[in-house]
């Protein structure tokens, strides 16, 4: 039976995931951070469903749960990996504090480095477990290629994560090892309910970006509401890259496609810059 590691399967899209490929009867070593979340994964994905309590910037606590893994696996290696624990943070560049910063780069960049590290092994590094070399999928986002206004501290974090698995990807070669990245746009999560309740920073409210912030805010909800794609969507598209014998290098499932990914990917710079300014107003008065 093939064995997978998803980390962040509390809520969005590790969530569906872990639904999914425990479904197809696939085991699914899933992280957690808490033993409220652990029981309710348990309860909902079966008995297909092994828990890991960890956050990821913790490396003493990955690196335990990769010893418990590899026991449990038997001498065997994993399917495959599949990094998605994330968090978002929110502010202008100009005050956002380096301890927010720091925070965003820890979750989202350092601990995809720390989990991989952990787990390698088991993926076929070590060539004393049974079992043909595994893949690596990494979860940017649209935000991996085009950094929007207020979003530069989760923009830096993946385009981070992009050149990480561009590295990571050529490296790995010489162990078969393959790494994907999938970048989504809006995905309905309740990470929308959580922007919905949050207020703008201090910082923000009392500088020059209010009103653009306040413009962006509702604009993403809005969008959001209309047009985010079913977290089950990317679980589907996690599972089609798993059982894939050639998988693309990157997937991009976004909504509105044309307008929010291949537009934005044809536009000049300059031009686009003007837009984005233009619509949330941050043109120079």
């Amino acid at each position: 039976m093939s064995a997978i590691v998803i980390t962040g399967v509390s809520t969005g899209i590790g969530h569906a995931a872990a639904k999914l490929f425990t479904s197809k009867g696939i085991i699914v070593f899933g992280s957690v951070r808490n033993e409220a979340d652990k029981a309710r994964l348990q309860s909902e994905c079966g008995e297909n469903f092994r828990p890991l309590i960890f956050d990821v910037t913790d490396e003493k606590k990955v690196y335990d749960a990769a010893n418990d893994v590899r026991q449990q696996l038997q001498g065997k290696t994993l399917w495959g990996l599949i990094n998605n624990a994330g968090i978002v943070v929110q502010g202008a560049l100009e005050t956002l504090p380096i301890s927010d910063l720091l925070k965003q780069l820890n979750v989202n960049l350092i601990g995809q480095l720390i989990v991989t590290q952990a787990f390698l092994p088991l993926l076929g590094t070590d060539k004393t477990l049974i079992g043909p070399p595994s893949k690596i999928i990494n979860i940017s986002s649209v935000a991996g290629k085009h950094a929007y206004p207020f979003m530069g501290a989760y923009s830096i974090s993946k385009h981070g994560l992009e050149a990480f698995s561009e590295g990571l990807r050529r490296e790995l070669m010489v162990h078969g090892i393959d790494v994907i990245i999938v970048g989504p746009g809006a995905i309905k999560t309740k990470i929308w309910d959580k922007a919905r309740d949050e207020e703008v920073s201090k910082e923000m409210a009392q500088s020059v970006y209010k009103a653009a912030a306040f413009k962006l805010k509702e604009y993403m909800l809005t969008e959001a509401d209309k047009h985010a794609l079913p977290a089950e969507t990317v679980a589907n598209l996690l599972l089609h890259i798993m059982q894939s014998k050639h998988p693309k290098v990157r997937y991009a499932p976004v909504p509105q496609k044309w307008i929010n990914w291949t537009i934005p990917n044809l536009l000049p710079k300059r031009f686009l810059d003007w837009g984005i300014a233009k619509k949330f107003g941050l043109l120079q008065k």
